[in-house]
């Protein structure tokens, strides 16, 4: 339990002095991902203050929504995980991240994409409906950012790099979200830029593909207007080329700074 306190006898007031500390739900957001040493952790929440994440590990443990693996040898490391109570947050966790996606809108500048980050973004946003009777399997590329998502008859499993029976590659920029959105067409995408495809024996991309993709993963539509279209109009007056629009900056990120 944290610091900071509310004095209301509320089931809110308590979860929130449980996770509601700066970082928290995103430590419990990468744990769901799978578990993780401390130095992994670290490498995807790259923005953290240094004494943060002890702090934040030591609250979460204390609270019963994590453990810690203790090594088996010397040489091992500490691995965290989440108990069976922490896992309990996973349909909270879900619900926020499609719910602030809605107006996320971009890749703003100084933000960065973590693998962590767009697994939960594709299993959040994933159709069981739309899949049902499809068998397909994607990656996607970003930077450094490399994830699969293999649909099987109205199930997904998403991770970490690439297959070797991928279907599609999608080598994707920051408008990836404005194609899951809706607020920018595969077409759109792919004259922008934003977005190139290959097969897995790096000749041309099935474009049907990559529609089927957007049906699959998708954002509901942000609640007010958003400034989409400007960031759309921005693109195609871009002089980028029709590569990757950005790079990692660090190993496992791609960060909006990079893009020029």
């Amino acid at each position: 339990m944290t610091n900071q306190t509310y004095g209301q006898h509320c089931g809110l007031a308590r979860a929130l002095e449980m996770v509601g500390e700066p970082w928290a739900m995103l430590v419990i957001r990468d744990l769901l991902v799978e578990s993780k040493t401390m130095a992994q952790l670290r490498q995807g929440l790259p923005g953290m203050p240094e004494d943060v994440l002890p702090a934040r590990l030591e609250e979460l443990e204390r609270a019963q929504v994590i453990r810690r693996r203790e090594p088996l040898a010397l040489a091992d490391t500490s691995v965290f995980e989440l108990t069976a109570y922490g896992v309990e947050l996973e349909d909270i966790v879900t619900q926020l991240c499609r719910w602030g996606m809605r107006t996320m809108g971009g890749l703003q500048y100084d933000e960065i994409i973590t693998a962590d980050s767009l697994i939960m973004g594709l299993r959040v946003t994933f159709s069981p409906e739309a899949a049902r009777g499809i068998r397909v399997n994607f990656v996607v590329e970003l930077g450094n950012v490399v994830v699969h998502a293999c649909i099987n008859n109205g199930e997904v499993e998403i991770g970490r790099g690439h297959l070797l029976d991928a279907d599609l590659i999608i080598e994707a920029g920051p408008p990836l979200q404005l194609l899951l959105s809706g607020e920018m067409s595969p077409r759109e995408a792919l004259e922008a830029g934003g977005v190139r495809l290959r097969a897995p024996d790096g000749g041309p991309g099935n474009f049907g593909l990559l529609v089927w993709f957007v049906e699959l993963f998708h954002i509901p539509p942000p609640p007010v207007h958003s400034n989409a279209g400007g960031l759309m109009q921005s693109m195609r007056r871009s002089s980028a080329p029709p590569a990757l629009i950005g790079q990692a900056a660090k190993a496992g990120t791609i960060r909006a700074g990079s893009i020029r």
